[in-house]
């Protein structure tokens, strides 16, 4: 009996040591993909116009104000870089209030690939995501 709780303990153990160690490598993937986007957004803003971005109700059902102005970065428009240089996820639950009045959207942690996981397949590196938006915008700065 006394092995058995032994073998328990030391998987729980395990299993937190390998949480933490995934909580980490995705805490430094997103300092990563906010230093790049800071530094976009600061090239950008000089040389792309920025554009109101819009929230798109889940599975395309009507869209909403959200008070932020900057780019796009995929093409179905479900992410977005405030040019502040913040990301932000534009697809929410909708209903009649927000369609009338906007949603308020908080920044979010930025992934280092675009739509990972995602089932439409149609995923898009971040630096490369950026670098459709503006061209050499690395050696523009």
């Amino acid at each position: 009996m006394s092995d058995e709780r032994d073998w328990a303990e030391q998987r729980r153990e395990a299993a937190a040591v390998h949480a933490d160690m995934l909580e980490q490598r995705q805490r430094a993937e997103h300092e990563r993909a906010a230093r790049l986007l800071r530094d976009f957004a600061a090239v950008a803003r000089d040389r792309l116009p920025a554009e109101p971005l819009r929230v798109r109700g889940y599975g395309g059902r009507g869209e909403a104000r959200s008070g932020l102005a900057g780019w796009y970065l995929r093409t179905d428009r479900s992410a977005g870089l405030s040019s502040d240089g913040d990301f932000y996820v534009l697809t929410a639950p909708l209903g009649l209030r927000e369609r009338l009045r906007g949603v308020d959207l908080q920044p979010t942690p930025p992934p280092m690939v675009l739509g990972a996981g995602g089932r439409d397949g149609e995923s898009i590196d971040l630096p490369d995501a950026l670098e459709r938006l503006l061209p050499g915008w690395r050696t523009l700065g």
